[in-house]
């Protein structure tokens, strides 16, 4: 039944070694950000008898930083070892995790064994904490056709918060051209000066830090224009309507 509401994408397994090293013929990390950018949840599978983290999975956990509120952790076969065995594997999974998972929150680890063979016994781990765990799991999956609705709700309003950002940004920048002389002299100044200009801009008009662009990819995107007292002036109008939706549609559409 949890089929009919949710659809799983499996990505090829993360090379290491020297399958690592030979390479793929596309770019794996890329793909993997584009499906993390349109998916609801993403689970991070770990197998209890191999936890190291390569370097293409290392890389790949790094492009997935906008979305680490969405990463989910399985430790898989947890019962092909005893409960001694599991602990230790745990705190060496918890402890490789917070090397490359920069979140001040730990990271939800579940343990289980997802495969279609019965729990085993025999093994002494115990069977009624990973059934719990999975159907916590479960339970998650279950509630994501009504969580998704909030996320893209909260996902909207980042997004207006960083085009907000952007159009006083492109205001704030325009404002500091001279009006005639010595304009490619003051905007390769502003260029090589962006982080304080990206600080000056928020304390000006009361922007948050947080939702600024990457100081050096708005830079490279800033090198391919050539004037930039030709940017367009910033319509304010504008500017108090989306502040309306962030004042009151969202908070309606929350409710």
């Amino acid at each position: 039944p949890l089929l009919h509401h949710v659809t799983l994408i499996d990505t090829p397994g993360i090379l290491s070694g020297e399958k690592q090293r030979i390479g793929r013929s596309y770019a794996f990390t890329q793909v993997a950000e584009w499906f993390a950018a349109r998916s609801d949840v993403i689970l991070l599978l770990f197998d209890a008898h191999k936890l190291d983290i390569s370097d293409e999975l290392k890389n790949t956990i790094d492009v997935l930083r906008p979305h680490y509120d969405k990463i989910r952790v399985l430790l898989n076969k947890a019962d092909t070892i005893d409960a001694q065995q599991l602990l230790r594997v745990y705190g060496a999974l918890m402890w490789q995790l917070g090397r490359v998972v920069s979140t001040p929150e730990v990271v939800r680890v579940h343990l289980g064994s997802f495969w279609d063979r019965p729990l085993d016994h025999r093994r002494g781990s115990d069977t009624a904490l990973l059934s719990r765990e999975r159907d916590d799991l479960l339970d998650e999956l279950r509630n994501l056709p009504k969580n998704a609705v909030l996320r893209r709700i909260n996902e909207l309003s980042r997004r207006a918060r960083k085009l907000k950002v952007h159009c006083y940004l492109i205001h704030y920048l325009r404002k500091q051209m001279p009006q005639f002389f010595g304009k490619e002299e003051k905007q390769q100044k502003l260029l090589a000066d962006l982080p304080r200009q990206f600080a000056k801009c928020a304390n000006r008009y009361g922007l948050t830090r947080g939702d600024f662009p990457d100081v050096d990819d708005f830079r490279e995107a800033l090198l391919e224009i050539d004037d930039l007292s030709k940017f367009p002036k910033l319509d304010k109008s504008k500017v108090t309507e989306m502040d309306r939706m962030f004042a009151t549609d969202i908070p309606q559409l929350l409710e």
